[in-house]
């Protein structure tokens, strides 16, 4: 069995560099970096990481062809969350489906399922993307964590379905657990929240395999 190739969007971000960084690392899978200029282009191709070109605020339909799977970890930082965050998502989501990708992970947050206070536009246009991969048909993750850092990663986690508290996490734990959630068994079609914790990555994301 070939490697998997996995298109990573938001590949020039904080997290989305880390993504790529532990993809390429992994013998399973092949990192697709999208990107919007010739300039990330080369910055990725210079690495030996294949690109892909695609805007999240105009049009991605030519990016999925021979993709397997998605991870969506891209976000306008608050300057365009409608048309990057909540409609950028929902493009690629359809992109997704009409290539018939085997898995959709999803990047979103805490909070999303009460979008208020600073954060209230931002979290209400997550909700939207989240709402919209769910009916969408394909098999997907959605991974929520608190408050990014960028601290070194530790690699352990707290993780539910719902968790009772808030808290942070460093950006590179973000990144594993994403990755980890590649795989087809690990927490099929559902949801979950992520903090700084005592468990493995790969055992707390595992436990979710038969939930």
């Amino acid at each position: 069995m070939g490697m998997e190739k996995i298109l990573v969007a938001g590949a020039t971000g904080t997290t989305g560099e880390k993504i790529i960084k532990l993809l390429k690392s992994n013998e399973k899978y092949q990192p697709i970096a999208m990107v919007r200029n010739e300039d990330q282009r080369t910055r990725f191709e210079s690495q030996g990481i294949e690109t892909v070109m695609g805007d999240l605020a105009k049009d991605v339909s030519k990016t999925t062809k021979e993709i397997d799977k998605v991870i969506f970890a891209a976000g306008s930082k608050g300057k365009d969350v409608v048309n990057v965050d909540q409609e950028g998502a929902k493009r690629l989501i359809d992109a997704a489906k009409k290539e018939r990708v085997n898995k959709f992970v999803m990047l979103s947050s805490m909070g999303v399922d009460n979008p208020r206070g600073d954060l209230k536009e931002y979290l209400q246009a997550k909700q939207n993307a989240d709402q919209y991969l769910d009916i969408s048909g394909l098999t997907f993750t959605i991974v929520r964590p608190g408050s990014l850092t960028n601290n070194e990663g530790i690699g352990k986690i707290k993780l539910a379905n719902k968790l009772q508290e808030h808290g942070t996490i460093p950006r590179w734990d973000v990144a594993r657990t994403l990755v980890q959630s590649l795989d087809d068994q690990i927490a099929k079609n559902q949801a979950f929240e992520i903090l700084t914790g005592e468990t493995r990555i790969e055992e707390a994301v595992e436990q979710l395999e038969m939930a």
